[in-house]
């Protein structure tokens, strides 16, 4: 595959950086929900932000089964219907596979873009679950919640990039 022009070559990511990438970020998702806003609708759900991003750009190492896991690990933390986070987080790691080549064409902006789909799909399919099982309707404020997702992906694909982007060996005659 040709890369596009302008875009650095990466270094393979690190195991034990996605692996700590996505227990930091269920840790955090852990005290924003006990925090003062609770469960609120608007609320983004950083998880899937960045199971997302690791879906996206290493899809052999973060798939469904990850997604799968760590949604239920939210579920039993938000005490919620066993399932429902996991079905929506395997729906978006499904989602991210089927779209990764296409979107790593694109720049982080355009991403942000694409992936906003993404997050809404999985925010209806979470509402549907939640009313189908008597639930009561979190409020309209629920639109904003993928809307906000989407506006955090710039900053995470900078912060999750930043590791790989170092050079290896810096060297004038070598520029890669």
């Amino acid at each position: 595959m040709i890369m596009p022009r302008g875009h650095q070559l990466l270094l393979p990511a690190n195991q034990l950086f996605i692996i700590f990438s996505l227990v930091f970020v269920f840790l955090i998702d852990m005290l924003l929900s006990m925090a003062f806003t609770g469960n609120a609708a608007w609320m983004p759900d950083f998880v899937a932000v960045v199971l997302v991003f690791w879906a996206v750009h290493q899809p052999m190492r973060v798939g469904i089964g990850t997604a799968f896991v760590l949604g239920l690990l939210l579920d039993v933390h938000q005490s919620s219907l066993l399932g429902q986070h996991a079905l929506s987080f395997t729906a978006q790691g499904f989602l991210a596979k089927m779209i990764h080549r296409r979107l790593l064409w694109f720049s982080v902006s355009s991403q942000a873009m694409q992936v906003l789909p993404v997050f809404a799909i999985c925010h209806l399919l979470e509402l549907i679950v939640r009313l189908s099982a008597g639930g009561l309707f979190p409020g309209w404020t629920l639109i904003f919640a993928p809307i906000i997702q989407a506006i955090f992906w710039p900053m995470v694909t900078a912060l999750l990039l930043a590791p790989q982007r170092r050079a290896p060996n810096p060297d004038e005659n070598r520029p890669l």
